[in-house]
């Protein structure tokens, strides 16, 4: 049975939700459904001597990782075209700390662990396609049992950049299998956080290597419930990047968002459409 949580506040602004991050006042374990028609961004913060490396993953593998920014070294403002008066050792819910590809701690914030070469990088995230999916007439289930998206880790290689290897992770959000099309025809437009599904029903599923097509065992997230004619549908995950950077057993700190509780931005929708 899927685990239920408080609802998100639709009528709240990037800049309010990014100050109820800041106060840890968030009242819901993730950012979905917040600010609808603006983008939302997965972090990653790495060591300076990792940043070129990342960046050209990034760019490597621009489905799962679509970058849209970066900082610049040891400043922890956000650059201003993505959110204004942003800091983003505060302004995500909770973070994740790694220590030589192992997770060591899970915190409110990151301001003991920045450093002065630290660089945060924004990564595109599906939930900023969600309002068009609603505005299209497809609901959110993640949003109707109030709980978190499933998410999957698959067999499926991204391109390396130097130390930097992985393997893609996809969110999923169940939709009828005749809905697909429209579907793909809705999220296309929005490449620069995630674009169309990467794979739907049961043979997508094996072709990512998911043997869950229930939505029923999720590797993050909540289980969710699928409805008479309907499939899984998969998309690219901001998650691919930091579990990437997990896999890769990268000596000293890094820090990444918790999945799910994303740095919303001021960045519109419309702007991140190709």
């Amino acid at each position: 049975m899927p685990f239920i949580h408080d609802q998100p506040d639709p009528s709240l602004t990037p800049a309010q939700v990014r100050q109820l991050c800041r106060e840890n006042k968030l009242p819901t374990p993730q950012t979905s459904g917040y600010a609808p028609g603006y983008a939302q961004a997965n972090i990653v913060v790495l060591p300076l001597k990792y940043a070129d490396d990342f960046r050209t993953f990034c760019q490597r593998n621009p489905v799962p990782c679509p970058l849209l920014g970066e900082t610049a070294p040891g400043d922890p403002t956000v650059p201003s075209h993505l959110a204004k008066g942003s800091d983003i050792r505060t302004d995500c819910a909770r973070y994740n700390i790694y220590e030589d590809g192992k997770r060591i701690a899970n915190k409110t914030d990151i301001i003991d662990e920045w450093q002065p070469d630290s660089v945060a990088f924004f990564i595109g995230c599906s939930y900023s396609f969600e309002d068009a999916l609603i505005k299209g007439g497809f609901g959110l289930r993640h949003q109707e049992l109030n709980n978190m998206t499933p998410c999957y880790r698959t067999s499926v290689p991204l391109m390396r950049s130097g130390p930097i290897k992985g393997k893609m992770v996809v969110s999923m959000r169940p939709y009828p299998l005749e809905k697909v099309p429209e579907i793909v025809r809705i999220t296309k437009p929005y490449a620069r956080t995630h674009g169309e599904p990467v794979g739907w029903g049961p043979e997508g599923a094996k072709e990512l290597g998911i043997e869950d097509v229930n939505g029923q065992k999720p590797t993050w997230g909540d289980p969710t419930v699928l409805k008479e004619g309907e499939v899984c549908v998969y998309w690219g995950c901001g998650v691919s990047p930091q579990q990437a950077v997990m896999d890769s057993e990268l000596p000293g700190v890094y820090m990444s968002h918790e999945p799910g509780q994303m740095l919303v931005l001021d960045l519109k929708i419309e702007d991140v459409c190709q």
